[in-house]
Formats: structure tokens, sequence, C-alpha cells
């Protein structure tokens, strides 16, 4: 039976998560001695989904192109692959979250979420999982005979294992009852469910014309910029960039928080990051308890100074 990775596109793109999780299956396949096939949606040309030979799959199934909404259709197609699969790889992304559970009803598999390292235990299946919005670590056993691991971003390495690919066209002949009218796409350069920095902001930044800095340090960085729930909420920055308990959860390399106090609502959505530096004017904000490294300061005093020093570096 073969381990089976979903390989999620972002406008017929690969990205840093789904190579994640290609790698984990991978060496996943390796600790029980099969082969490793994928499977994608959408319309991605053949040398973008060739990269996926890069990281040992050696057969990619591509479904007709159907629209990330149509979970429904696109659970189905990947229940009906011509394969015998044992478990199924995928990166914990809002798609996975749409597909995974109705694979787990199908498939009558065993699912398990955010997915930090490989399997301790083979019979049964036995994985760590980030629990309570990351606060603790949960080992989680399966009694299924199938398993759906979903590997939470930035938990796994990204390493290349060149192996020859196959390419397969799949017709979904179900067809769907949902009509996408419009799609809203973030403006970032970066993804925030992937970005090794972020740099986020709140209402200490008094009002949405001071995110020039921001993002000017963002850059120079090449990090994502997110915000607060109070700041998307009264309009400063899009919903997109709202991260938290209620908006996106990271885990990136370094979270820079620059005027959020740090209300636990907030520390539940960032609290897996690897390195937290919190720039507060306020000595008691809650930020600093949780915080590695912390900043008593005013931040349009702060931030300028750490852009020059910055651009001192690069040059």
């Amino acid at each position: 039976m073969s381990v089976l990775v979903y390989t999620e596109n972002w406008n017929s793109k690969f990205r840093k998560s789904t190579f994640e999780a290609m790698t984990y299956a991978f060496d996943l396949s390796k600790m029980l001695n099969t082969n490793l096939i994928a499977c994608t949606s959408g319309n991605i040309d053949e040398e973008e989904l060739k990269k996926a030979g890069k990281f040992g799959v050696s057969k990619i199934y591509l479904i007709n192109d159907f629209k990330k909404a149509q979970g429904k259709e696109i659970s189905e197609a990947i229940a009906n692959l011509p394969e015998e699969i044992s478990h199924i790889i995928f990166s914990h992304t809002y798609t996975a979250k749409v597909l995974a559970p109705r694979l787990s009803i199908k498939l009558n598999a065993g699912l398990v979420s955010n997915v930090i390292g490989l399997p301790e235990k083979n019979n049964p299946i036995t994985v760590k999982r980030n629990a309570f919005s990351s606060k603790a670590i949960e080992t989680v056993a399966l009694n299924s005979d199938k398993s759906i691991l979903c590997i939470s971003p930035n938990s796994y390495r990204v390493e290349e294992n060149p192996t020859t690919i196959e390419i397969e066209s799949v017709v979904n002949k179900s067809e769907s009852n949902i009509t996408v009218n419009d799609q809203e796409k973030t403006s970032g350069k970066i993804s925030l469910s992937e970005a090794d920095i972020i740099v986020s902001a709140g209402r200490g930044l008094k009002g949405p014309e001071n995110w020039t800095m921001i993002e000017e340090l963002a850059d120079l960085l090449g990090a994502a910029t997110a915000c607060s729930k109070p700041v998307s909420d009264i309009g400063w920055r899009p919903h997109s960039e709202h991260v938290g308990q209620t908006g996106i959860t990271v885990a990136p390399n370094l979270y820079i928080a620059i005027g959020i106090s740090g209300a636990i609502q907030h520390l539940a959505g960032v609290n897996a990051s690897k390195t937290i530096v919190a720039i507060n004017t306020d000595p008691e904000a809650p930020f600093f308890k949780a915080a590695d490294y912390g900043i008593v300061g005013d931040a349009f005093k702060v931030i300028p100074e750490l852009i020059n020093e910055l651009k001192k570096q690069i040059k």
C-alpha cells in the first residue's frame, strides 16, 4: 500500500508547506518500506508537476480543475484513485481542513491534525501533535488501518530526494453544486502560514498611515506583515493579516510584535513561534511574559532605528 501526499498549489505553483509535506511523506514511505505517490488539483503545467519528483514522488495524479471550494468533488476524486493507500499526508492548511475530514469518513481513516513529527510507532500509528493552541504537545495513537496526517507548517524540514516521476491525469465525473462567483486573494508578498519571519503590529501604531515603517521593516527582513484582531476589525489592515486564535495561526522562526499588548487570544495563535520579540511602551504588557526578547520603548523611535541598523548591515 502506498503513501499519498496531497500537493496543494497556489496559483498553479507549489510552495514551501507543500514541499514540507512531500519531505515528510517521503520519510514516512521509507519508514514503511513503500512507495510515495501524490495528487493535486488545478491547471498546473508539466514542469511544475515534475518538481514533485525531486521530493521522492514516483507518480502524481492531476485531478481536473476544481476550485478549492469544491471539497466534496476533490475528496471524492482522491478516494477513487486507482491505488491502495495506507496513509494520506496534507499540509495543515485551510484546504486540508476541507478535504481531510471528508476523506476520513470516506476511507474510514483516523485523522490527526497539527502533526509535528514522524510516527514514533507504526502499529498503531503514533504521532505527536500541537494541542491547546500549541501550548502542549499531545501523543495520539490511531487504531484505524488507514491514517490521514496533516503536518503543521514550519514544523518539518524541506529536503530533496530525486526520483523519476510519472504524471497521470484524472477526470472526475461528479458535478459540483457550488458556484464560485468571486475570489478575494491576499495581497501580501509572503504567505503568513509559511513565513519564516513575521512583523506584526497592533493599535500601538495609532493609525493605518503608520504601517509604512512596518512594511519597510518587513521588506528588509524578507518577512510577512500581520496585525492583531482590533486592527483588522477597525479596518486599518485587511482581515487576511489577522493572526491569533480567531485569525491565522502561525509558527514562524521569528515573530516580532510591535504595539500589541498580548491578549490571550492573540498569543494562542502565535506561541508556536520559535522566537518572539515584543516591542511595547508598557513594561507590564502580557506579551513580555511570552516573549524571548522584549524592548520597552516607543515603536516610533525603536523601529526607525532598527530599520537604519538593518540598512547598514545590508550595505
